[in-house]
């Protein structure tokens, strides 16, 4: 009897839990995905059961993972813990999670890392640990039991020591990231032990580091990306001793900074890595002219390099940076070279004709103009080029480009997209081999015999183009989207055409031509050519929802009373911020709650006016005109006052501020002078409190002295004082 009365006890529990966990996250209750972020959560709720595959804690205040947490959810793939306030994990809190494939613990406050944690996921794959608080992996590997891990993300600005061990039991990763931006030791062969990684991406300033990491890497990482680095001035091998062959092909820097002088030698210390292919320099800022030295850098032997990409690179003295006169013999077995977003107005020709194995040029974003072109693409220069970009440039002359992009007779795809043409000439000469041009958002007004023949696909999107009638039979693919197109393009000049993209023009009759030799059930028609009156309908429909929306955004939120409100601020704002000396009529205008007209009418009033002297006060009770506008009333008692005196109260805030014709006095008295304003609590009211519109009196609040009624009669004496002493200030 008694078992089963225990059984009872246990079962009756575990529904309670559940249901429990029911109403704290409900979509928990009979789902897999348990989605319980942002719910304010400060410790793991009770009742996850065996169904649960996917559960989502994040951003909560979770402080602590404790033993029995998680017992029960077994068959957990996906765990996220990020953004919680996590410092404490019982070592068997992970015990039962054998299935889990993802946990993320990354910004945290996790100050070590216990390898006791993870001793039982054996099918964890992805890990995040960055952003927490730890300053080293330990004495030896967190990670030895991870053998199927494919992703990590460690380290945080507080992480400083990799040693030796720390990496033991991972043998291949797919991803690899690190926060090592404050990394001050590096035991070397740390990394050494990971045998095999697709793309590593490292935060790291020490050059000295950085160097020490890449010979770790030679033989392991495919793909290796740096950021906020600053490269030392050094002459140490990059290899040393290290065999061929290596597996690094490509390099990334993202957020460098380099000079001359560390980027002459990093030239020379890269080209040791032969099996380096790509470079990459995004976001990144050169301090100097072009001074390198190329003749040790001629002297150092051919780079393997074939692709470089370079993005977005800022030099601090362009106008001062030198032709790289000597880079010559460095740039001749190049394959593709792209240079965008980097304020490039030309190459000189003595350079550009060095690029004899360039394929593949991108110049996209820069400032190029066609009388710098003329030189950039001067005769013999980029002999074997096929692609060309040159789109978001400053080309003007339609002619003139085609003039100069006629001089390489290897070019097979050009796009000059996004120039500001305007015109298009009758007459161009381009490449004889040119298959793709793209000339949309170029603001031709039609197309011309200018557009080759030889064409097989032809982008002219985005222009002003009210017809299409040439002939291009070897055209493939049309793009004619966003012109302003009555009528489709006949199918006889252009017999070869697979894809035609139409879409947002004008189209409101299809001639037979336009079909001939191609089936109708392959054309295919966007919804607003087929159902012109249905598009209508619902467009109608739709502005006057939206119009209701609107209405009901501008109620809940007050958009009349902002509307109003400002007008009246502009109103007042051409008169005299404040009357003359001679016009003020009372020491304060008193803005107060009706709630609170009791204490206001019969003890400060009273307290204030037969003081000697008696002060004046402004009540809108009492002393506004009658028959004004209110608005007009409270604007001018204002400007008559010498002082504001606010009495806030929770009374205040309920009743929105004193109705909205009191609020402009707030928003007219905290344009002009903060200084002016006296805040008198009648009860304790916190800032938070006040409607998010009364920025400024909330920052008053903030930031000012203010006076609080006391309850102690003696208390209240020194009230008086201080009030009356604000007064007259």
């Amino acid at each position: 009897t008694w078992q089963m009365l225990a059984i009872y006890i246990v079962l009756a529990a575990n529904l309670s839990e559940q249901q429990a966990l029911k109403q704290a996250c409900p979509s928990c209750y009979a789902s897999q995905l348990c989605n319980c972020s942002s719910m304010g959560f400060d410790f793991i709720p009770p009742g996850l059961t065996a169904k649960i595959t996917v559960l989502n804690l994040a951003h909560n205040g979770i402080k602590r993972i404790q033993s029995q947490d998680l017992q029960q959810a077994v068959n957990l793939r996906v765990l996220l813990l990020q953004s919680n306030k996590i410092s404490s994990i019982d070592e068997d809190s992970f015990q039962s999670l054998a299935k889990l494939e993802l946990l993320d613990l990354s910004n945290n406050s996790l100050a070590h890392l216990s390898p006791l944690w993870f001793g039982h996921l054996f099918s964890l794959q992805h890990l995040h640990l960055q952003g927490n608080s730890y300053r080293d992996l330990g004495q030896s590997s967190p990670f030895s039991s991870l053998r199927n891990l494919s992703s990590l993300h460690l380290g945080n600005p507080w992480f400083s020591v990799i040693r030796q061990g720390n990496f033991e039991g991972i043998e291949h990763l797919h991803k690899l990231w690190i926060d090592g931006s404050n990394l001050s030791q590096y035991e070397q062969g740390s990394l050494k032990s990971i045998k095999e990684i697709n793309h590593m991406t490292i935060n790291i300033r020490d050059g000295n580091i950085f160097s020490e990491i890449v010979r770790d890497l030679l033989h392991s990482v495919s793909w290796l990306e740096v950021t906020e680095i600053k490269l030392p001035v050094e002459k140490k091998s990059l290899v040393q001793n290290s065999t061929r062959p290596f597996r690094i092909q490509k390099l990334t820097f993202k957020e460098a900074f380099f000079t001359d002088q560390t980027l002459s030698q990093a030239i020379v210390l890269l080209k040791e890595i032969t099996s380096l292919k790509e470079l990459e320099a995004i976001n990144c800022v050169l301090e100097g002219k072009g001074i390198w030295n190329t003749e040790e850098i001629a002297r150092s032997g051919q780079s393997f390099v074939e692709t470089i990409m370079i993005k977005k690179i800022m030099i601090q003295n362009f106008h001062l940076f030198f032709d790289l006169e000597g880079m010559e013999s460095q740039i001749n077995e190049l394959k593709r070279l792209t240079i965008a977003s980097s304020n490039v107005f030309m190459v000189p020709c003595n350079l550009a004709r060095h690029f004899s194995s360039l394929l593949y040029l991108d110049f996209h974003d820069n400032l190029l103009v066609n009388k710098r072109l003329d030189e950039t693409i001067c005769k013999g220069s980029w002999p074997s080029l096929q692609t060309l970009n040159l789109s978001q440039n400053s080309l003007k002359s339609l002619e003139q480009t085609a003039k100069y992009i006629f001089r390489l007779p290897k070019l097979t795809n050009l796009d000059i997209s996004q120039n500001n043409f305007g015109e298009i000439p009758d007459v161009c000469e381009w490449p004889e081999n040119l298959k793709y041009l793209n000339l949309s958002s170029t603001q031709i007004p039609k197309v011309t015999t200018c557009i080759p023949p030889t064409l097989e696909v032809l982008d002219v999107s985005a222009n002003n183009l009210k017809e299409f009638g040439l002939e291009l039979p070897f055209l493939k693919e049309l793009y004619l989207t966003r012109n302003q197109l009555k009528t489709l393009p006949g199918a006889a000049p252009i017999p070869n055409l697979v894809a035609l993209s139409v879409r947002r023009n004008k189209l409101n009759s299809f001639s037979k031509e336009a079909f001939e030799g191609v089936q109708v059930g392959t054309v295919h028609l966007s919804v607003t050519e087929c159902h012109r009156s249905l598009v209508v309908s619902l467009i109608c429909v739709l502005v006057f929802l939206l119009i209701l929306l609107l209405v009901a955004v501008g109620y809940k939120y007050h958009m009349v009373w902002y509307l109003r409100m400002t007008w009246a601020w502009l109103q007042a704002k051409r008169k005299p911020k404040r009357a003359p000396p001679k016009d003020i009529c009372y020491d304060a205008f008193v803005s107060y709650s009706e709630n609170d007209s009791d204490w206001v009418e019969n003890t400060m009033v009273l307290e204030l006016e037969q003081a000697c002297p008696p002060f004046r006060l402004c009540l809108h009770k009492r002393d506004f005109v009658p028959g004004k506008w209110i608005v007009d009333n409270i604007i001018d008692s204002i400007e008559k006052s010498h002082k504001t005196l606010f009495v806030l109260s929770e009374h205040f805030v309920r009743s929105e501020w004193c109705k909205y014709e009191l609020d402009f006095s707030h928003f007219r008295l905290f344009d002009e002078n903060n200084d002016a304003a006296i805040l008198v609590l009648l009860e304790p009211i916190q800032s938070n409190a006040i409607p998010k519109r009364f920025c400024k009196l909330r920052k008053i609040m903030n930031t000012n002295t203010y006076l609080e009624w006391p309850a102690g009669e003696e208390q209240q004496l020194m009230f008086w004082e201080n009030l009356k002493e604000a007064l007259k200030s």
